[in-house]
């Protein structure tokens, strides 16, 4: 009894392209993957919605504020508050976002004070709309669920915060 194995040559069906860059082997197996997942395991189309919608958020021009303070890690606890409130400061260059976020919704207040439009970042869900006043000063009625960032517009940039989990 033969075994099939005896008579394969390893170098049968080889490329000598696989070894110098392997572009066009690895471009055509990727496809093939591609179209095995795209069959055998689809993309949600809720999950397809919400990567799209990320990737919308992407501002090119829109600098980051980055997180400096979160009472959560660096607050010192108050005495007899049973849930204190949340505040965060989120810096850039120019610009601080103090934000309280309670369980009531959000207050905050830019530094230095102006006037911004400022959309509450949630993921999928509609964003909440807000206006920061002449003095900088702004509400929602809502607290943000899950995790969140604020972008916000001025009339010459564009800030998105860093994303947290409410």
């Amino acid at each position: 009894m033969s075994d099939l194995n005896d008579e394969y040559d390893e170098r049968q069906g080889y490329d000598e392209r696989d070894e110098r860059d392997g572009e066009p082997h690895d471009a055509l197996l990727e496809e093939e993957l591609r179209q095995a997942a795209a069959i055998l395991d689809p993309v949600p189309a809720e999950l397809r919605r919400v990567a799209v919608d990320a990737f919308a958020l992407h501002d090119l021009d829109a600098r980051v504020a980055e997180l400096t303070f979160d009472s959560l890690l660096d607050g010192i606890p108050v005495r007899g508050v049973a849930d204190p409130p949340r505040m965060l400061t989120f810096s850039t260059d120019g610009l601080t976002v103090d934000v309280e976020v309670t369980e009531d919704g959000l207050i905050g207040q830019l530094l230095p004070p102006g006037p911004a439009g400022i959309e509450v970042l949630s993921g999928p869900r509609a964003h909440a709309r807000l206006t920061a006043d002449d003095m900088g000063r702004f509400t929602g009625d809502a607290p943000p669920t899950g995790p969140f960032a604020l972008r916000l517009r001025t009339g010459r940039e564009a800030v998105v915060t860093e994303w947290l989990r409410a």
